[in-house]
C-alpha cells in the first residue's frame, strides 16, 4: 500500500478524507475569504497524487487559509504568480518568535460564565488548530459563529447580561490575533471579526445604558473599519452611533451619522441596509421637527423592503429588520406628531408582527404602546399593557427597557384612575424586586 502524501495526511487530520467533505470545506473557506474560486472532484483527486499540479493563485490562498501553512509544505509546487510567500503572520507580528499554539489553546479555558441560557457551544473553547499549530478557516468560522450566537442572545435577553459574554469573546479573538500563526488572508478576517465584535460590545453596552462604554467600543470598531477600509463595518458603526445620538437627544448628530451610513449602504447596493438607515434618518428628522421629510424617508424605507431579495445578502446583524420594525417606526413618527390614535394602531401591528424570539423588542414595543395609550387617554388599556409587560420582562435584562418601564410608571402615577394607580403600584413593586435581584 502506497504511503500517504503530505496533503493526504493533512486532509485526514482535518477529517477531509472524502472528496465531498473536502470540497465543502474548500468552498466554505473560499466564501469566508471572498475568493471567487471553485474546485472540482477531479482537481481534488489530482492534488492527492504524489506529484500534484500547482494550484492557481486563488486556490493557493484558500489552501493556505484552510491548513494554516503554505501549500508548499503540503507537497505542492509553487507558489504561483501573484502570491506573496510569507510566514503567515501579520505585519505587526513579523520578526517575533513563534508561540506554542497547544499551550495557547489550553490557556483559553472554558467560555464565559453561564447566563440564561448557558453559553452556546460556539462560545466554548476553540477546536484545536491545524497542522503546525496554525489558525485556519475552521477556527475562524467557529469564532464568527460565536458572534452570531451573541446576536441571538441579545435579541432574546437584552444587553445587560450578554455584554460580559461579548467582551470575553472579543478578548478571545484578540488573543488569537496577537498570539497565533495564520496566513494574511485569515489575518484580515480575524481583524474584521474583532472590529465586528467590538461594535456589538458597543451595542450591548448601549442597550444596558452604559453609553460611555458604548462609545469606547464603537471607537475601536471604527478604527478597525478605517484601517481595513471596510465599508460594511463603517456602515454598522455609523448606524449604531446614529441610534445612540437620537436616544441621547442629539438628533442632528444622529442624522449626520445616519447619512454617512446611508452613503455606504447605497454603494454596497443592499436594499435592506438602505431601509434600516432610512428608518434612522426618519426618526432623527422627526425629532428635528421635520416630520414631512421624515415621513418621506420612512416611506422610502418601506419601498426598499419590497426589494429585499435583491442586492447583497443581508448580514446577520440586520436580521431584526422587517415588518415589525417598520410598523414600530411608523408608530413612533405618529406619536411624535401627536397623532396618538394612529400611533397605537401601528404599535399594535408591530407587536403582532414581532417574532417571539425577539424578547427584548417585544417588551420594549409593549411599553411604548402603553405610553402612547396614556397620551391618547386610553388609560385602562394602557394599564393592562403595562402590567402584561412584566411577564415579558422576566428574562429580559435591558437598561433601555427598564428606563421605559420607569417612564410608563411615572405617567400612570400621574393619572387619576383606579386602573392606573393599581398598575403603577405593581410596576413599582416589580422594579424594586428586579433591582434587588
Amino acid at each position: 500500500m502506497s504511503e500517504l502524501t503530505a496533503f493526504q495526511n493533512a486532509c485526514a487530520a482535518n477529517g477531509w478524507d472524502k472528496p465531498a467533505d473536502f470540497l465543502r470545506a474548500f468552498q466554505a473557506a473560499a466564501d469566508v475569504l471572498t475568493e471567487p474560486v471553485t474546485l472540482t472532484d477531479r482537481q481534488f483527486r489530482r492534488w492527492k497524487q504524489p506529484a500534484p499540479p500547482m494550484p492557481r493563485a486563488r486556490a493557493w490562498r484558500v489552501l493556505h487559509a484552510m491548513f494554516g501553512v503554505s501549500p508548499a509544505e503540503l507537497g505542492f509546487p509553487g507558489p504561483p504568480p501573484g502570491v506573496t510567500v510569507e510566514s503567515g503572520l501579520l505585519l505587526t507580528q513579523r520578526g517575533s518568535s513563534g508561540v506554542d499554539r497547544r499551550a495557547f489553546v489550553n490557556s483559553i479555558g472554558a467560555a464565559a460564565a453561564a447566563i440564561v441560557p448557558a453559553a452556546p457551544a460556539h462560545l466554548r473553547p476553540l477546536t484545536p488548530p491545524g497542522r503546525g499549530g496554525a489558525i485556519g478557516t475552521a477556527q475562524l468560522l467557529e469564532l464568527r459563529e460565536g458572534l452570531r450566537s451573541l446576536y441571538h442572545l441579545d435579541d432574546a435577553y437584552g444587553g445587560c447580561d450578554v455584554r460580559s459574554l461579548a467582551t470575553r469573546h472579543l478578548r478571545r479573538v484578540r488573543r488569537v490575533l496577537n498570539n497565533s500563526k495564520f496566513p494574511e488572508t485569515i489575518g484580515r478576517q480575524l481583524q474584521l471579526l474583532a472590529g465586528e465584535t467590538a461594535e456589538h460590545c458597543g451595542w450591548l453596552h448601549y442597550d444596558a445604558e452604559d453609553q460611555d462604554e458604548a462609545r469606547r467600543y464603537w471607537g475601536e470598531a471604527l478604527t478597525t473599519a478605517t484601517m481595513l477600509r471596510d465599508a460594511n463595518l463603517e456602515l454598522l458603526v455609523f448606524a449604531s452611533m446614529s441610534l445612540q445620538a437620537v436616544y441621547e437627544g442629539r438628533p442632528r448628530d444622529g442624522l449626520d451619522l445616519a447619512r454617512a451610513a446611508q452613503e455606504r449602504a447605497t454603494k454596497l447596493g443592499s436594499p435592506v441596509l438602505q431601509s434600516i438607515i432610512a428608518v434612522r434618518e426618519a426618526r432623527a428628522l422627526t425629532l428635528m421637527t421635520d416630520a414631512r421629510t421624515g415621513s418621506k424617508r420612512l416611506a422610502e424605507a418601506m419601498r426598499l423592503m419590497e426589494h429585499s431579495d435583491r442586492g447583497r445578502p443581508t448580514p446577520a446583524w440586520a436580521a431584526f429588520h422587517g415588518a415589525a420594525e417598520l410598523d414600530y417606526a411608523q408608530g413612533l413618527l405618529y406619536a411624535e406628531q401627536g397623532h396618538h390614535h394612529a400611533a397605537s394602531q401601528f404599535l399594535r401591528a408591530a407587536l403582532d408582527h414581532q417574532d417571539r424570539s425577539y424578547g427584548r423588542n417585544r417588551a420594549l414595543y409593549r411599553l411604548t404602546l402603553a405610553q402612547n395609550l396614556i397620551h391618547d387617554d386610553e388609560v385602562d388599556e394602557a394599564a393592562a399593557y403595562a402590567v402584561e409587560s412584566m411577564e415579558h420582562l422576566e428574562e429580559v435584562e435591558s437598561g433601555r427597557v427598564m428606563r421605559m418601564l420607569t417612564k410608563v410608571t411615572g405617567l400612570l402615577d400621574n393619572v387619576d384612575a383606579v386602573s392606573a394607580r393599581e398598575a403603577a403600584d405593581e410596576l413599582k413593586e416589580y422594579a424594586h424586586m428586579k433591582g434587588a435581584a
